[in-house]
């Protein structure tokens, strides 16, 4: 099986220090955030790739726990979310497997939104100012010019 990213001049990506991603497609404005695990598959998978080669960058750069199993469940995950594309089959391990060869590794997680979900949500949460989207405008004093 090959792994590959899909359309990585779509995507940004920013890592945070906590070793997870946040990735924006300027193609669709879906919104990923990636957890630890999922950010070091990621990572893993910055060329064409196997899930045994996923699984050994994991465990070189993030945890040596790292089975394949836990790699594999990570790259379906990109697939569902159309981040990667896969040729050939793959084992499908269950969650069972995975969960039983996990030790101190968490399950990734991969979480995506589009910009308007994002909006929708903010402002149900009352977390936005009313005049979101417009351009943002400089307070100051009625008694001082803006400009000398």
């Amino acid at each position: 099986m090959q792994i590959e990213r899909v359309s990585t001049n779509d995507l940004v990506v920013n890592p945070m220090p906590d070793g997870s991603r946040v990735i924006r497609n300027s193609k669709n404005e879906t919104v990923f955030a990636l957890n630890a695990t999922a950010g070091a598959a990621w990572d893993a998978c910055s060329s064409a790739t196997t899930i045994t080669g996923v699984a050994e960058e994991m465990r070189r750069s993030f945890d040596p726990n790292v089975t394949d199993e836990l790699a594999e469940a990570c790259i379906l995950e990109f697939q569902e979310k159309k981040l990667v594309s896969i040729s050939g089959s793959t084992q499908k391990h269950t969650r069972r497997a995975v969960l039983a060869g996990l030790g101190a590794v968490a399950l990734p997680l991969v979480v995506s939104l589009t910009v308007g979900e994002q909006k929708a949500h903010a402002l149900q949460a009352k977390s936005t100012d009313p005049s979101w989207g417009r351009s943002p405008r400089a307070s100051v004093p009625k008694d001082r010019k803006k400009f000398d």
